[in-house]
């Protein structure tokens, strides 16, 4: 690395920042990379143990990244990001087209479920549901209220798979298609009903549950199981378990 080059790729980083996604560490920006992400610039603190770490975890990204990373001083890279990651890895991408996320949540017909958080309140969980939604296949994930689900901690905690299914956010009128079964403590037993492919599974916030406009608009109001006295689920967990559903058995 040469001070210039360095150099270079902070201002880079400064041209670019205001209007790019955060990949916040090596596991962000591998993900974004396998799912096609428009990375602009991908920095870190010592490019050789970045590389030994792809080597180890994601070798068929090796080369890639020998080519695309810019090593910089560890104290530059915190004067880039809010906090370092472990990896002291960081980088910019471009956020995918909001026309083309919208086209794949609404077409017809979909091979796998869009999972919708009604008004989330916490980034964190956002982003967990988002990267339990890439794992699962989920044609996507749609929130409701005030929360960007592309905030920076949203996309670190969904560790870059932001890019692996089709995330927006969205008033309640224009959610798109399809029979919408929404999670309340007062619906069916999930296990008695099935879950199509085109469905659209809802989620209420953390705190106060499903907001009564999308409870009224939903087709079938269906519960996980759970123990008496417990009062609820974690939503990323609560999200897991009814995607598991979804899913069935094991193919034999």
């Amino acid at each position: 690395m040469t001070e210039d080059e360095a150099g270079a790729a902070v201002r880079q980083w400064g041209e670019n920042a205001p209007d790019a996604v955060l990949l916040d560490g090596f596991h962000a920006l591998k993900h974004a990379l396998r799912f096609g992400a428009d990375v602009r610039l991908a920095v870190a603190a010592d490019k050789a143990a970045t590389l030994a770490l792809a080597e180890r975890l994601a070798d068929d990204l090796t080369e890639v990244l020998d080519e695309r990373l810019v090593e910089i001083p560890e104290r530059t890279l915190r004067e880039l990001v809010p906090r370092v990651h472990t990896t002291a890895v960081a980088a910019l991408a471009a956020r995918p087209d909001r026309r083309a996320n919208l086209d794949t949540l609404s077409r017809a017909p979909r091979e796998a479920p869009v999972v919708v958080l009604d008004n989330p309140r916490n980034l964190g969980n956002v982003g967990a549901v988002i990267r339990l939604a890439a794992g699962f296949g989920a044609t996507g994930v749609v929130t409701t209220g005030d929360i960007d689900p592309w905030h920076p901690n949203a996309v670190r905690s969904g560790a870059g798979l932001h890019y692996a299914t089709a995330v927006e956010r969205l008033p309640l009128p224009e959610l798109p298609p399809g029979p919408l079964y929404a999670l309340d403590p007062e619906g069916d037993d999930i296990r008695s009903v099935t879950l199509p492919d085109d469905a659209l599974i809802a989620f209420g916030s953390e705190r106060h549950g499903l907001s009564s406009e999308l409870r009224e608009r939903a087709t079938r109001l269906v519960a996980l199981p759970m123990r008496p006295q417990v009062s609820s689920y974690n939503l990323a967990t609560s999200v897991a378990m009814a995607l598991f559903h979804w899913g069935g058995p094991a193919p034999a």
